[in-house]
């Protein structure tokens, strides 16, 4: 099975990009779990819960495995990189799954969608979602992980990421 991981800062389409690769693949897609963890959440997450979002992310991951291709709304390195925001330091166990999770093919959303209000949202100003942008390249470079950045608008941003994926599919 070949896994799309599709990842970057906040707002920059990554939910709508999955799902649209999912529905042209008609292939399974593995939501993002922070999203419907925090939702749950009583009170305002902690540090520790980072990694309760991160193993749940990965529990879903692993139960798809029946499809030739699963496409996944974020991975390890968004935990990664949100720590190391949030906390100044990230976990070993964080820093382990980033390399240890393997992905045949990385999409990295480029911020230039316009910031959408979310109440899960931390960073509104497109300075911090470049900056969070710069967080994920540097991370993916220095632990030599390939990557293609997915930018533009609407369907252009659709259709390039579409081109990427149908080069990574073997020919029938």
């Amino acid at each position: 099975m070949l896994k799309v991981l599709i990842t970057g800062p906040e707002s920059t389409g990554k939910t709508r990009l999955t799902q649209y690769l999912a529905r042209q693949f008609q292939a399974p897609w593995i939501p993002e779990f922070a999203r419907a963890y925090l939702n749950a959440l009583d009170r305002p997450y902690e540090e520790e819960d980072l990694l309760r979002i991160l193993n749940g992310q990965l529990r879903l991951q692993g139960q798809q495995d029946r499809s030739p291709i699963l496409f996944c709304d974020t991975g390890p390195e968004v935990i990664h990189v949100w720590s190391q925001v949030k906390y100044g330091r990230v976990d070993a166990y964080i820093d382990q799954q980033v390399r240890a999770v393997h992905y045949d093919l990385r999409l990295l959303c480029y911020p230039d969608l316009a910031w959408e209000p979310d109440p899960l949202r931390e960073a509104p100003s497109l300075a911090e979602r470049e900056q969070l942008f710069a967080d994920y390249q540097a991370l993916l470079d220095q632990l030599r992980l390939p990557y293609t950045i997915v930018q533009g608008q609407g369907e252009g941003r659709e259709k390039a990421a579409l081109k990427v994926v149908e080069q990574l599919m073997p020919l029938s």
